[in-house]
Parts: C-alpha cells; sequence; structure tokens
C-alpha cells in the first residue's frame, strides 16, 4: 500500500510544481501560483533524509501484499522481497544521480524527457497518473478486506462503497493529515511491527520449533518453486518498495544533495528491504507454504498470520493498525489524482472547464474529487487487489526503467563528469527491471500498453490542436523541461 506521505510525493511529475500551489484548503488562484515560494534552508542531514524515506514507504510495507505475493510466488516471498530489493538499489543510485543534476525537479518525468525525448517523458508522466488513479483503489480494496475482519456479518460491498464514500466526503472538505501525523503513524507502526516480532519469535520457539532445512524453507522450497511463479511473485513484490523516489525532492534542504540525496535513497531501500524481508521470513515460517490463501482471507493474509502467533489480540492490533494507515493514505491517494487530474486541466491537456474548475467555497477540485471517487467506486468492484497492484507497478516499472536510462544517457554520453560505474549501474537497473516488469500478469501488460496507447493518442490529438491554435498556449505534459 501506498502511504499518505508517499502520494503527496507523487504529486512532483515535474508537469507543475503541486508541492507549491495545491494542498488541501489552498487558494489555488493564479494569483496565489504567482507568488513567490521563500527560499528553503538546508537543514536536513542524511538520517533526517532515511527517516523521511522510511516515512514515506512505511514500515508495514510488505504486510499488505503478503498473501497476493505467497499465492503468486508459491510461498517465496521473502526471496521476492530480497530479489526487488536488488531492482530498487539500481534504480535508487540512478535516481541520486539524476537529482544532482536537476535538485529542484525530483521528477521521472522532468529525467526522462529531458535526457531521452520529451515523448518517452510523456510515457513516463502519463503511466505515473494511472498509478494515481489506482493508488486509491487498492487502498479502498485493501480496508473493505481489513473492516470485513472487523464485522464479518457487513457484506464486501457495503464495506467498499462507504469506504469510498468516506475517502471522497473528506476530500471534499478538505481533510488532509500533515507530515507531523504522519511520522507519529510510522512510529506507532515500527512499534506495532516490533510487538509482531516479539510474539513471532516467542511462538517459533515454543510452537512451531523450525529445525535444520526448515529455516531455510522460506527462501527457497524446492518442492513448490517455479521460476516464473516466482519472478511474477517478485513484479508484485515490488510495490513493498514505491515511493523512495520521494527522497530526491528534498535536493533543496538538504545538507551536501550531491552526496546526501543518493546515500539516503540508497540506504532507505536497504533498511526497508532488511525488514521486509524479516516480517515476512518469520511469518513464513510461523505458517509454511502448504498451498494458497483462499480468496477470502488471501488480501488480508498477514494479520490472519497475527491471529496464529498472538491470539485475537495480536489480530486486532496489526489490522486496526494496518486499517488506518491505508485509510490515511487512501484519502491522500484519491486527492493526489485530483490534484494532477487540476494541474492537466489548468494546462489544457483535459478541458479545462472540468477539470480545472475549483470550488469556491473550499478551493478544492470539487469535480476531479468526484471523477476519481467514481472511478475508485468502479475500481473496486471491477479489480482484485493483486490486478490492481501488478497494474500499478507497470507503471511504476515504466519510469524505473527511465530513470535508469536516462542516467546512462546523461553521465556515460553528455557530461564530463567522472563517476564509478557510470554505464554500469544503469544498465544492471534497466535489466533488472526490464526483467521483472515483462514478468508481470499478461492482463496487467494488456491493459497497461491500452492505457499508454490512450495517452499516445491523446498526446498527438492535443499536439495537432495546439499546432493549429494560435492562442494556444504549451502544455508541461506536451514538451518535456529542457
Amino acid at each position: 500500500m501506498l502511504s499518505q506521505t508517499r502520494t503527496s510525493t507523487f504529486t512532483r511529475l515535474g508537469l507543475i510544481p503541486l508541492n507549491k500551489i495545491l494542498y488541501a484548503g489552498a487558494n489555488l488562484t493564479d494569483e496565489t501560483i504567482a507568488l513567490k515560494a521563500p527560499s528553503l534552508r538546508r537543514t536536513l542531514k542524511l538520517w533526517n533524509l532515511i527517516f523521511y524515506g522510511i516515512i514515506i514507504i512505511q514500515p508495514t510495507a510488505p504486510m499488505g501484499i503478503y498473501g497476493v505475493v505467497s499465492n503468486v510466488a508459491r510461498g517465496h516471498v521473502v526471496s521476492t522481497i530480497l530479489l526487488g530489493m536488488v531492482a530498487m538499489l539500481f534504480t535508487a543510485v540512478s535516481y541520486g544521480r539524476m537529482a544532482r543534476v536537476y535538485p529542484s525537479a525530483g521528477s521521472a518525468y522532468t529525467y526522462v524527457g529531458s535526457e531521452l525525448n520529451p515523448v518517452a517523458g510523456y510515457v513516463v508522466g502519463w503511466s505515473m497518473l494511472m498509478d494515481y488513479l489506482l493508488n486509491p483503489i487498492i487502498c479502498a480494496i485493501w480496508c473493505s478486506a481489513a473492516a470485513s475482519n472487523i464485522l464479518p456479518g457487513v457484506p464486501y460491498a457495503a464495506w467498499a462503497v462507504a469506504i469510498v464514500i468516506l475517502f471522497t466526503a473528506l476530500n471534499l472538505v478538505g481533510v488532509q493529515a500533515s507530515g507531523r501525523v504522519n511520522a507519529v503513524l510510522a512510529i506507532a507502526m515500527s512499534i506495532v511491527v516490533f510487538i509482531f516480532l516479539g510474539y513471532a519469535i516467542q511462538y517459533l520457539a515454543r510452537v512451531a520449533r523450525p529445525i535444520g532445512g526448515q529455516w531455510l524453507i522460506p527462501f527457497y522450497d524446492p518442492s513448490s518453486f517455479s521460476a516464473s511463479s516466482f519472478f511474477r511473485g517478485t513484479s508484485i513484490a515490488v510495490l513493498t518498495y514505491i515511493g523512495f523516489d520521494g527522497i530526491s525532492t528534498m535536493s533543496e534542504e538538504v545538507e551536501n544533495p550531491r552526496r546526501n540525496i543518493m546515500l539516503a535513497t540508497v540506504l532507505t531501500c536497504l533498511i526497508i528491504g532488511i525488514l521486509s524481508a524479516i516480517e515476512v521470513y518469520v511469518a513464513q515460517l510461523a505458517w509454511p507454504h502448504t498451498g494458497a490463501f483462499p480468496t477470502s482471507t488471501v488480501d488480508t493474509a498477514y494479520v490472519q498470520v497475527a491471529r496464529r502467533i498472538g491470539g485475537p489480540l495480536l489480530f486486532h492490533l496489526l489490522n486496526a493498525t494496518l486499517l488506518i494507515a491505508n485509510l490515511g493514505s487512501g484519502i491522500a491517494a484519491q486527492f493526489g489524482a485530483a490534484r494532477l487530474l487540476y494541474s492537466m486541466g489548468r494546462s489544457n491537456v483535459l478541458p479545462h472547464r472540468l477539470f480545472a474548475a475549483l470550488s469556491p467555497k473550499t478551493a478544492i477540485p470539487r469535480n476531479n474529487v468526484l471523477i476519481v471517487g467514481a472511478c475508485t467506486l468502479l475500481g473496486v468492484f471491477v479489480l482484485t487487489y493483486e490486478k490492481g497492484a501488478e497494474l500499478l507497478n507497470f507503471g511504476a516499472f515504466i519510469a524505473f526503467i527511465g530513470v535508469n536510462a536516462a542516467a546512462l544517457v546523461h553521465y556515460k554520453f553528455r557530461s564530463g563528469e567522472k563517476i564509478r560505474f557510470a554505464a554500469t549501474i544503469p544498465i544492471a537497473g534497466i535489466t533488472v527491471c526490464t526483467f521483472i516488469w515483462l514478468h508481470l500478469g499478461r492482463s496487467a501488460q494488456l491493459l497497461g500498453f491500452t492505457w499508454i496507447t490512450i495517452g499516445l493518442v491523446l498526446y498527438w490529438t492535443r499536439r495537432r490542436y495546439i499546432s493549429k491554435g494560435p492562442s494556444a498556449t504549451s502544455s508541461p505534459l506536451m514538451d518535456a523541461p529542457r
């Protein structure tokens, strides 16, 4: 699941500086946009950035996708997490390097559009728009399943409708959590994680008592291993790391950004990867894979493991923690999508009258909130959590591959700056990310390429319209910054 803070970092696509002009309750007028923002002070140190990165990704990141990955990878969740970490570490280096070149952008769209080609940059931005729309859908699906654990007598459909209405209603009145609230939630989640691990260690020592080779089965079980299933599971498990690129947006506020941005990005991925591997490792030891989780519990499989380890108390503690976290994620995800649609409407990429309209009372893009709410409501009944996660990763991998390619072109062929492994690291990132990306499910690939095709048709249609209209202005989505 994408965290609330993580969603806010995704708004920095390079389309418009949304972090400065679009936020809940802000006066989104041209006059506001024209105001000059005060300069930022470089006060953040390396460990501040790492803590920020952990807040973005959340220490509970692998718990939501645990059941799905376990079913797809036939139990090899810990290995998929570790392989995904390798891909993300290479990509994290490329993000850190590109943040040196574009310290105020922090955008895969900007990196790719400037270093490779404006059309390639547009494809990255359009793919990330798909991620925006999928974010609230998978959050609502997971929240509905978690709420059913509390009141199982209430049908899933009723929970889904209620949660989508909650997301939409709160966004219409401009309710958003602050960064401090997000930090408190991240700390609280960390405490719950360590409580879970404490119960797990006790359970393994007193009840499960694995011996010999059983300690290694979570990494590799020859009786169930399938290469194709494993790599497809990895393509989903990468959702654990989504959001680490948000660290690159802090370049203007950190001491020694040339060093600390890349170090923080890499170390955040490493810390989250190790912590996530530990979380799923003990879960697999406590509940060895003997078959797929049933459809009714697959989305919340990790809290079912908590029930086995610590009984009803741990079950409800973890379930409530993850439910609260994902409610916040879904609210922010929906508003993030509405903000992006506003920026596209204001730039005439989408119809201005519909998508650039603001509520006169709250200065919120009300039409967009309602549109995204409708899409979310449709999505919770059309998609499963697994399909939504795969489709979201389809767009994320396009951005990752693009950033690695941009780093390769810039440092190997354009820049005079000499750095170590200028070609090796981005090529490794491109190779690993592409390999995993190609193992996404067929339906996710088909839907993803269909979305890109629609975007390209819109791109060329809008370019023809702009070229014929003398009063039309160029859009940030049409022409990448140079």
